[in-house]
C-alpha cells in the first residue's frame, strides 16, 4: 500500500523532515514558487503550514484528497476556515510551543518603547551622542501595563512586568478568577485604555478584533502610552496609529506585526523616532521555531495513525 503523501510548504528544520519521513512520503515544496505547488498537493493527504502560507480556495482547489492541515503557529487567519469545515479537513496548530519566546519578544518591545532605546541607538549611530543626551524615557517600575489578552503568552508577559516592578491590568472577553495567582486586576477595555501607561495587544485577529485599535481606541489612551503589538497586523488601524503619533495623541509604538506585513520601506511609521519594527521575530528563534513544526508534525502522525491529536482547533 502506498504511504500517504504530505507536503510541507514552509522551512523546517532537517530533523522534522526526517520525523514526517518515518511515517509519510513526503514532499517539501517550500523553496518552490506558489505556482508551482500543485503537482504536490494533487494527491496529498496533509499539509505542514504556517501563518505566511496562505491555505486559501485556491489552495484547497488543488488538494482534492486534503484531509488535515497542520499549522506551524497559533494563528490561523490565513487559513479558509470555512472551505475546511465544508469539505471537512481537520486544523491542527502549535499552540503552547512558543509561549516563552513571545512572550520575551513582546516585553523587549515594551523596554524598548517605554524607555525610547530605538531613539537612543538612533542617537549613538548618527553621533549625536557626542552633541547632547538623548531624549528621556519613562520609568518601568511603578507604570502600569495593559494587556489586552490574557492568556498564556499575556500571563507571561505579566510576569515579566512585574519582575520589574510595573503593575498589570488586563481585557479578555470575561475576567478570569485566578487574579491572585497571576497579579493582574481586570479592565473593561475602555477603561484600561485610559489607566494604562503601556498598552499591549495579544489577541488573536478575528472579525471582532480586526481594527480594534483605531481613532477612537488611540484617543482615549494618555498622551504619554505607548502601543505595543504582538498579536496580528490588522489588529490596529495602521492610518489611526500614524495619526495618533502625528498628533501626539499617544507617546510611541512597538510592532512585531504590521497591517499591511511587510510595510513597505518608505511607510512614514519607519521615519518616526517613537516608533520601534521589528519583522514579525516574535516566535523567531531555533529552539522555539523547531518546537513548533514538530508539534505540527506530531499532529500530522497522530492523523496518519489514527491517534488523538495533540492540539486540534475546534472550527
Amino acid at each position: 500500500m502506498d504511504r500517504p503523501h504530505l507536503v510541507v510548504l514552509t522551512r523546517v528544520a532537517p530533523v522534522v523532515l526526517d520525523r514526517l519521513r518515518e511515517h509519510a512520503r513526503v514532499t517539501d515544496v517550500s523553496e518552490l514558487p506558489r505556482d508551482a505547488w500543485g503537482a504536490a498537493l494533487a494527491d496529498a493527504i496533509g499539509v505542514l503550514s504556517s501563518s505566511n502560507a496562505p491555505v486559501d480556495a485556491a489552495f484547497l482547489a488543488e488538494g482534492p484528497a486534503l484531509r488535515i492541515v497542520a499549522m506551524q503557529s497559533v494563528g490561523y487567519d490565513n487559513v479558509d476556515v470555512p472551505g475546511l469545515r465544508a469539505r471537512g479537513i481537520v486544523l491542527t496548530n502549535s499552540r503552547g510551543s512558543l509561549v516563552e519566546a513571545v512572550a520575551d519578544l513582546t516585553y523587549a518591545l515594551v523596554i524598548l518603547a517605554v524607555r525610547r532605546l530605538g531613539l537612543a541607538m538612533a542617537w549613538a549611530r548618527s553621533g549625536r551622542w557626542m552633541q547632547a543626551d538623548a531624549p528621556y524615557g519613562h520609568d518601568l517600575a511603578g507604570a502600569t501595563l495593559g494587556l489586552i489578552g490574557f492568556g498564556a503568552i499575556g500571563t507571561a508577559v505579566a510576569r515579566r512586568a512585574q519582575a520589574s516592578g510595573m503593575r498589570v491590568v488586563y481585557h479578555t472577553r470575561t475576567p478570569r478568577d485566578d487574579d491572585a495567582t497571576t497579579g493582574g486586576a481586570y479592565r473593561t477595555f475602555e477603561q484600561l485604555l485610559r489607566e494604562a501607561d503601556c498598552v499591549v495587544t495579544l489577541v488573536p485577529l478575528t472579525p471582532q478584533t480586526r481594527g480594534m485599535f483605531d481613532d477612537a481606541a488611540f484617543a482615549q489612551m494618555k498622551p504619554t502610552a505607548t502601543f505595543v503589538n504582538a498579536a496580528r497586523g490588522a489588529v490596529c488601524d495602521t492610518g489611526a496609529l500614524l495619526r495618533a503619533l502625528e498628533s501626539g495623541k499617544i507617546g510611541g509604538a512597538a510592532l512585531d506585526v504590521t497591517d499591511p506585513e511587510p510595510l513597505p520601506p518608505d511607510h512614514p511609521l519607519f521615519a518616526r523616532d517613537d516608533v520601534v519594527i521589528v519583522p514579525h521575530v516574535g516566535s523567531a528563534t531555533d529552539e522555539t521555531r523547531t518546537r513548533m513544526a514538530m508539534l505540527a508534525a506530531e499532529n500530522l502522525i497522530a492523523f496518519i495513525d489514527g491517534k488523538p491529536l495533540p492540539t486540534p482547533v475546534a472550527i
